[in-house]
């Protein structure tokens, strides 16, 4: 159980991460490197925040905002300097990893002693729970903190979930899907296909920064490197989901999202439960990838195929 409950917090914290690359990777159709620099920016500015003295929600909302400025950054670069999309991400993340080093003042950092979101969380919990260490969920004893990580995170993930559907529903969310989809017609429209992208690359990332800021407080520490691989991560998120899904509507998407994050935790979870040595950890992540993104071809060749051949059996009876 406590696999379980541990593998649901952390994929409920990627989610966030799979929604920012949602929004560039499918909405914008731009290969954004950026994610791998402002999801650790994300945990950086929140660490040296709350080690400054301020509160955990302001911390958060500050690493949100650093994810949104390195977000920008890169679409800047690509639309004002005409620096093609996925070099622009590269070079902002590059130059994130020193800026990282300079925020933290060293490569990892730890919040033992700090207040936390989690820690916060713990302490609401109580009054829902007790003061009981561990609880009975379902028949299986869980750790309060546990609990409340699982509590508060789902009702997180629920209400940025919502809420971003209901802002891709507003005229600047569905410019924006439109933007992704045909740039040219926006530009006759009149608006700014620029714009919208400078945006919707700071929206993504600050959410990716939000994610790794919650990564940051439920482990209790922030590294510079906690960022290698994040977007290969939300990448399996999108896909998977879609998978699952299998709809296009952009509202089923982002529910299809959440859920393909917590089952690639939960696989991964698995796999290290099973002896996997962790070291191995991001070969495995990229051989899931790369079944999530070849499954769906192969299982609609063979229906393809399976159907094909029943059409000729069919036919060869009749001519009997």
């Amino acid at each position: 159980m406590l696999l379980l409950i541990s593998a649901l917090n952390f994929g409920l914290v990627f989610a966030l991460l799979g929604l920012g690359v949602y929004i560039s990777f499918r909405i914008f159709h731009f290969a954004d490197i950026t994610a791998d620099g402002s999801f650790a920016l994300g945990g950086a500015a929140t660490t040296a925040m709350l080690i400054s003295g301020w509160s955990p929600l302001l911390s958060t909302l500050g690493g949100f905002l650093a994810g949104m400025l390195a977000g920008s950054s890169t679409g800047i670069l690509h639309t004002t300097f005409k620096i093609h999309g996925l070099l622009s991400g590269i070079l902002v993340t590059t130059a994130l990893y020193s800026i990282n080093l300079r925020v933290l003042g060293r490569s990892n950092v730890s919040l033992t002693d700090s207040p936390t979101l989690s820690k916060s969380w713990a302490e609401l919990s109580k009054i829902c729970f007790g003061d009981q260490q561990r609880h009975n969920l379902f028949g299986w004893m869980v750790g309060a903190q546990d609990l409340a990580n699982l509590l508060f995170l789902t009702i997180l993930v629920v209400f940025l979930g919502i809420g971003l559907f209901a802002f891709l529903k507003t005229n600047l969310g569905a410019a924006m899907r439109a933007a992704g989809d045909n740039a040219q017609m926006i530009r006759a429209l009149g608006a700014s296909d620029k714009v919208l992208l400078i945006f919707g690359l700071a929206l993504a990332n600050g959410l990716i920064a939000l994610s790794g800021s919650l990564l940051a407080q439920c482990q209790e520490f922030a590294d510079v490197q906690m960022g290698i691989g994040m977007v290969v991560w939300g990448l399996a998120s999108v896909i998977i989901g879609e998978s699952l899904v299998g709809s296009s509507r952009f509202g089923v998407l982002i529910a299809g999202t959440v859920i393909g994050s917590i089952l690639f935790r939960m696989m991964i979870a698995i796999a290290l439960r099973c002896g996997l040595n962790p070291n191995d950890l991001k070969l495995i992540t990229a051989v899931f990838v790369f079944l999530a993104l070849v499954a769906p071809r192969w299982l609609k060749a063979l229906k393809l195929k399976f159907n094909s051949d029943a059409v000729g059996e069919a036919d060869h009876a009749q001519g009997l």
